[in-house]
């Protein structure tokens, strides 16, 4: 499947005149620069991206193209819905972003960096029973997940640790939420909302805090709060953890903890 990574945005430069450059950036997943080209705000519209495209598609066509900021998903819906290419909105476009942070590198600027709101409550209807924090080594994880008949699973293969050079012997950690009756609707509005990462945030003491997921291209959710010092300190280990997996962890929806059936499974990682 040929893949395209796509960035246009209005970024800090501008003009001879002082009037701000939008910037188009096309690279391939390996890192590869496809096209290149910025024009005056005026014309940051469809049409011209539309133009940029069929000039360099010339009946190459993508099979998908990848985004991960929600004002230039705005702006492609149309130009992709024309040409016929399918349109996956991800913050996994790790070439596209090391490519701007490269070019920004001396600029007092983020160019990946999205604007974060506060993280939602989970809808009611979709809550599980319990939840808690489990690990499986880095050499086991795939077999052990890829081997069981899990009705949701995502495991892209660039997050496999293998291909994220992580040692077999590292513990990778996961959150593990036994979501009883509802197991399978909570699997489902996960696999919508498409989860990122999963992180613990402390309140200003450490004894305390949340799990917040991270989905979509920059939705946030509250799956769940505790005031134990004892949770806390397993949620910092897991935080720990993390760090030294490279930020590789994952999360698994059941519904009990009989260890006999699975509802959904995600392979995460930090950027």
């Amino acid at each position: 499947m040929k893949t395209w990574q796509i960035d246009f945005y209005k970024h800090t430069r501008k003009d001879e005149a002082g009037k701000p450059i939008w910037e188009l950036l096309i690279c391939s997943p390996q890192g590869d620069i496809i096209h290149e080209a910025n024009c005056p705000q005026s014309q940051a519209n469809s049409d011209w991206l539309t133009t940029q495209l069929q000039q360099t598609i010339q009946g190459n066509l993508p099979d998908r193209i990848q985004v991960f900021r929600p004002q230039t998903v705005n702006l492609l819906l149309a130009v992709t819905e024309k040409l016929g290419i399918k349109l996956e909105t991800t913050r996994r476009t790790k070439a596209l972003k090391t490519e701007l942070q490269k070019r920004f590198n001396n600029e007092n600027y983020d160019p990946i960096k999205l604007e974060k709101l506060p993280p939602q409550a989970l809808p009611e209807n979709v809550w599980g029973d319990e939840w808690r924090f489990v690990t499986l080594s880095a050499g086991d994880i795939i077999d052990y997940f890829s081997d069981r008949p899990i009705p949701i699973i995502d495991m892209p293969e660039s997050l496999y640790p293998i291909n994220l050079g992580i040692a077999s012997s590292i513990a990778i950690p996961g959150t593990i939420i036994y979501g009883g009756k509802k197991s399978m609707i909570l699997a489902r509005w996960l696999q919508e909302a498409k989860p990122f990462s999963l992180n613990f945030i402390p309140t200003e003491l450490g004894k305390s805090g949340g799990l917040v997921l991270e989905s979509g291209l920059s939705d946030r959710w509250i799956v769940a709060t505790f005031e134990d010092e004892e949770v806390a300190r397993s949620a910092q280990n897991y935080e720990q953890r993390k760090q030294a997996s490279l930020g590789l962890h994952f999360l698994v929806v059941q519904p009990d903890d009989s260890g006999m059936t699975y509802s959904g499974f995600w392979l995460l990682k930090d950027e």
